[in-house]
């Protein structure tokens, strides 16, 4: 990650956070100036009270936790805060910090400030695979949408086309049946050759209804099985696409830098810690 393994603590070494740098002292008995008084309502903090504040807020900036996306917004606010922690503690006139220390805090602030600017440019370039996402569930919808509107055309002129079949074959057999009972005598009036030809042309014009019946059902099978392989073929890559785009939107619903944040902080925190035991 960039920064150097932690060091253990010394014997003696600061672990424990007191009172806030903020806490007010108290007034002399004697009257003085105005600008006096200011400075005594917050006198200088000592080298232990800015040690333990800062060490807790670099802590407290390490753990912290950014609401929602883009969390890229809030990383300027993060470094200004932990930069004007440690302005502060290298203030102090207590402290008097070294140039070993100044330079690990400008390495590990450098690291820390190119890894946000990283990660931020990959939230940025997030924006577009949402947009990706988006269009490619437009298109699945444009997909679906034409399929149905196929089936259902299909469906209708099936629907159509048998039904007058149907209508036709269903006369066919009456029209048989009535030949038939004409053969068993109540309808003396034809003759056998007559009643036998049209029972012949009837049972032919039946035969050609039905075999064309079954002839369009598989036409329309045989389409529709067309339509639903076209559409499964042209709807996978889409599909595969929106599963690609949604695994990398999901990631934007993370925030990325919290590892890299906290890292920086107690690296930090790892410098102060060596700095006081070098300035004893």
């Amino acid at each position: 990650m960039g920064y150097q393994p932690r060091k253990r603590s010394p014997k003696g070494a600061i672990h424990h956070y007191k009172k806030s740098l903020n806490e007010r002292g108290k007034y002399g008995k004697r009257r003085r100036c105005v600008s006096c008084l200011i400075k005594e309502e917050t006198p200088i903090a000592t080298k232990k009270e800015i040690s333990e504040a800062t060490l807790k807020r670099l802590h407290t900036l390490g753990r912290q936790r950014f609401g929602s996306s883009p969390f890229n917004q809030h990383f300027d606010r993060w470094l200004s805060n932990v930069t004007a922690v440690l302005n502060e503690f290298k203030a102090n006139p207590n402290i008097g910090v070294d140039d070993q220390f100044v330079n690990e805090l400008q390495q590990i602030l450098a690291t820390i400030t190119r890894q946000l600017e990283d990660i931020r440019k990959n939230e940025a370039s997030l924006d577009k695979e949402v947009k990706n996402l988006s269009d490619s569930r437009y298109r699945l919808k444009l997909i679906n949408d034409e399929y149905a509107a196929k089936i259902n055309q299909l469906n209708r002129s099936k629907n159509t086309q048998t039904k007058r079949l149907y209508i036709i074959i269903d006369k066919l057999k009456k029209d048989q049946d009535f030949v038939i009972k004409m053969k068993t005598g109540f309808f003396r009036g034809i003759s056998n050759k007559k009643r036998e030809y049209k029972e012949i042309a009837i049972a032919q014009e039946l035969n050609e209804r039905q075999t064309e019946l079954e002839l369009l059902l598989l036409d329309f099978n045989d389409r529709q099985e067309k339509f639903r392989s076209e559409y499964l073929k042209t709807r996978e890559p889409v599909l595969e696409q929106i599963k690609d785009f949604q695994k990398i939107v999901d990631k934007s619903e993370v925030d990325g830098s919290l590892e890299e944040r906290w890292l920086a902080c107690e690296a930090l925190a790892d410098s102060v810690n060596a700095f006081l035991e070098r300035a004893g």
